[in-house]
C-alpha cells in the first residue's frame, strides 16, 4: 500500500514546488521594485513590437508584390520572416536594451529584460530549425515541446517539471512509461526522423545521378536507404530516452501476426515490388501490355507500379498483378520491337512486285529501322477475292506509339499500290431479288 502511495506523494510534492515558484515570482513582480519596472518595460516592448510586426509586414507584402521572378524557396522564406516579424522585433529591442542597461546600471535590474530577450531568440531558432520537419503534425509537436523545454530550462523550473512529469507513469513490473518519457521520445524521434530524411533526400540524389547503376537498382537502392534511415532513427529515438523494447516483443510479434493476416495484398504488393526491383523484369523507361493497358513505365513505388498510355492516362497497377500475371514487356532485353500488318492484293497483280513494292514502302517511312532489321514481306495465303501477304518491319521507339506508325505504313502501301497500279480487292457478292408476284397468284389459283 505504501508503495502504491509513493507516487502520487512524489507528484503531489512537485506540483507544490512548482506553485511555490510560481507564488514567489507573482509576489516579487506585485512588489513595487526594479523587478515590477522590468516586467513593465517587457510588456511595453511587446506592443511596441505587434505594431512594428504590422507596419514591417505591409512592408516586406510592399516590396514582394513589386518584384517578379521570386523563386518557390524564396517565397516562403519570406512568408515564415513576415510572420514572425514581431518576435524578431522584441529579440533585436529586447537584446539592444539589455546590453546598455548592464552598462548603465546594476546587472540585476536588467535580469528579466536579458531573460525574454534570451526567449525570444530561442524560440525564433526553434520555429526556423522546426521547418525542417516535413511532416504538418510532427513540426508543431517538435516546436512546442522545443519551446516549452526551452523556456522551462531557462526559467529554471525545468527539474522540478521534468519530476512531475515523470511521476504520471504507467508502471507494470519494472515496464515504466511516464509521460516526460513519450513527450521526450516525440521530439526526439521527430528530430531524428528529420535528420534521416535529410540524409536519405541527399543519398538518393547522389544514386539517381550515377549512370553506372540501373534504374531499377536505383529505385530498390533508394527504398533500401529509406527503410534503414528512418527504421534506424525509430529505434534510436526510442532507445535515447530509455524505453526498453524486449518487454514488448511478444506483444510486437503479436500485433505482427494480425496485421500480416488483415494486409495480405499490402505485404504481397510490398514483397512483390522487391522481387521486380531485384529481377529486373520491368524498369522505369519499359513499354509494357497488361490486358488492354499499354503505355510505358513511369515509376516504380512501393505498392504499385505507375504506368502511362498514349492519351496521357496514368493507370497504378499493383505490383503484385505484374508478378502473378501475363505481362508483354515490349524493351525487355532489347529496344526493338517488331510490328506485323496484312493486306491482300487481287490476283491478277504480280506477287513478286508487290512484295517489292511493299518493302520499299515499308523502309521510306520514319522510325522504320532500314538497318540492321530490314522489312519483310510474304506470302500468307490464296484467299477467297485477294492474295494475303504479311509485311514485317522493325521500330527501337515503342513508346512513340504503336498505332500510328502502323498508320503510317499502311498510307505509304496505298501510295505506292495506286502509283503501280496495285488493286487492293474488296468482297464482291452477287444480290438476287425474287419476284413476290408469283407466289401470290400462285396461291389466288389454288383457292377453289
Amino acid at each position: 500500500m505504501e508503495t502504491e502511495e509513493e507516487p502520487f506523494a512524489a507528484a503531489l510534492m512537485s506540483v507544490d514546488e512548482i506553485w511555490f515558484l510560481f507564488v514567489s515570482f507573482l509576489q516579487s513582480i506585485i512588489t513595487p521594485g526594479w523587478r515590477q519596472n522590468q516586467v513593465l518595460i517587457v510588456l511595453g516592448l511587446a506592443v511596441l513590437c505587434y505594431f512594428l510586426h504590422i507596419l514591417s509586414g505591409r512592408v516586406i507584402e510592399n516590396q514582394v508584390r513589386a518584384r517578379e521572378g521570386w523563386s518557390k524557396w524564396q517565397l516562403r522564406m519570406i512568408v515564415q520572416i513576415k510572420r514572425r516579424m514581431g518576435l524578431i522585433w522584441f529579440a533585436v529591442l529586447a537584446g539592444g536594451l539589455y546590453l546598455v542597461m548592464q552598462q548603465v546600471t546594476w546587472p540585476s535590474r536588467s535580469y528579466f529584460i536579458g531573460l525574454a530577450a534570451t526567449l525570444a531568440i530561442v524560440w525564433t531558432s526553434i520555429a526556423y530549425a522546426a521547418r525542417l520537419v516535413r511532416n504538418r503534425f510532427l513540426r508543431r509537436l517538435v516546436t512546442w515541446g522545443l519551446w516549452i523545454y526551452a523556456t522551462l530550462y531557462l526559467v529554471g523550473v525545468s527539474d522540478e517539471v521534468s519530476a512531475f512529469l515523470d511521476e504520471i507513469a504507467l508502471d507494470v513490473g519494472d515496464f515504466h512509461l511516464s509521460v516526460l518519457t513519450l513527450i521526450s521520445a516525440a521530439v526526439v524521434i521527430g528530430v531524428l526522423f528529420t535528420v534521416a530524411r535529410l540524409v536519405s533526400s541527399t543519398t538518393a540524389s547522389s544514386i539517381r545521378r550515377n549512370e553506372d547503376i540501373s534504374p531499377s537498382m536505383q529505385v530498390l537502392a533508394v527504398k533500401g536507404v529509406q527503410i534503414f534511415l528512418y527504421g534506424f532513427a525509430f529505434f534510436m529515438g526510442v532507445k535515447a530516452v530509455g524505453i526498453d523494447l524486449t518487454g514488448l516483443a511478444v506483444l510486437s510479434g503479436a500485433i505482427g501476426v494480425g496485421l500480416g493476416f488483415g494486409l495480405q495484398k499490402v505485404v504481397s504488393n510490398l514483397v512483390s515490388g522487391v522481387i521486380i526491383l531485384l529481377d529486373k523484369s520491368i524498369k522505369p523507361g519499359d513499354v509494357i501490355s497488361l490486358g488492354e493497358t499499354f503505355g510505358w513505365i513511369n515509376a516504380l513505388g512501393a505498392r504499385y507500379v505507375s504506368v502511362v498510355t498514349r492519351d496521357g492516362r496514368e493507370y497504378l497497377i499493383p505490383n503484385e498483378d505484374l508478378i502473378t500475371g501475363q505481362v508483354v514487356n515490349w524493351s525487355h532485353s532489347n529496344e526493338f520491337v517488331r510490328l506485323d500488318i496484312y493486306f491482300g492484293t487481287s490476283y491478277g497483280c504480280d506477287p513478286h512486285q508487290v512484295r517489292k513494292l511493299a518493302i520499299a514502302a515499308a523502309a521510306d517511312v520514319d522510325r522504320v529501322l532500314a538497318h540492321p532489321k530490314l522489312p519483310v514481306c510474304h506470302i500468307v495465303g490464296f484467299g477467297d477475292s485477294s492474295v494475303d501477304y504479311i509485311l514485317r518491319f522493325w521500330i527501337r521507339d515503342p513508346t512513340g506509339g504503336l498505332t500510328n506508325i502502323r498508320g503510317n505504313v499502311y498510307l505509304a502501301l496505298w501510295d505506292a499500290f495506286k502509283e503501280h497500279d496495285i488493286s487492293i480487292p474488296f468482297p464482291q457478292r452477287e444480290v438476287r431479288l425474287l419476284d413476290d408476284e408469283a407466289p401470290a397468284a400462285s396461291g389466288e389459283a389454288s383457292s377453289p
